[in-house]
């Protein structure tokens, strides 16, 4: 597998820069830097609205703050994220709610309270519940996941557009220099 590219500004923390010019670090760090927008991740009033969702907002930007990603370039994809990770929490409180119900349900039959046939028509609706929130809880973790791996992959797609060498200075005229890489120079 080859090796991921490392943010100049993590390369310059490990202090293993001794590979890259002066001139390499400079280009790197405006390259890194026009990848961003500059503008700040924004919370959709949605998400404020929703406390786990902004909860969850808070976390991702202050991590994103940390590694000098929190742009509003990210913006659509982290509020959505923290909307689906909310709804997630939610279908999760729903089916521990299956479960309580299954327990009175079952302290009820055993108490003499229902007969059998009522108490197996009604555990069965309960576990039908249970596996349709089972389903959709997958599905919304399915889609975080996509977004978590989208999001990494176009952070390092970008890292990797970033050339690790400034590009050489050509002097005077081009086409005297493309005919002397062609060795028929003038």
């Amino acid at each position: 597998m080859p090796a991921r590219p490392k943010p100049i500004s993590l390369i310059m923390l490990e202090g293993n820069k001794r590979h890259l010019t002066k001139a390499e670090i400079k280009q790197r760090e405006k390259a890194e830097n026009s990848l961003l927008t500059g503008i700040s991740l924004k919370e959709w009033p949605d998400v404020k609205a929703d406390e786990i969702a902004h909860k969850e907002f808070v976390r991702i930007k202050k991590v994103l703050k940390a590694i000098n990603k929190d742009d509003a370039l990210h913006e659509g994809v982290i509020n959505r994220y923290c909307l689906l990770h909310s709804e997630c929490k939610k279908f999760e409180a729903l089916k521990s709610n299956c479960n309580d119900e299954l327990q009175e349900l079952y302290e009820a039959h055993r108490n003499g309270e229902m007969d059998f046939m009522t108490y197996l028509d009604k555990k069965d609706r309960i576990h039908n519940r249970f596996l349709a929130l089972d389903k959709k809880i997958m599905d919304k973790r399915k889609m975080m996941l996509d977004i978590e791996k989208e999001n990494i992959m176009t952070i390092q797609s970008a890292l990797r557009s970033i050339p690790k060498k400034p590009p050489e200075e050509e002097d005077g005229d081009p086409m005297s220099a493309l005919l002397s890489r062609r060795g028929g120079g003038p």
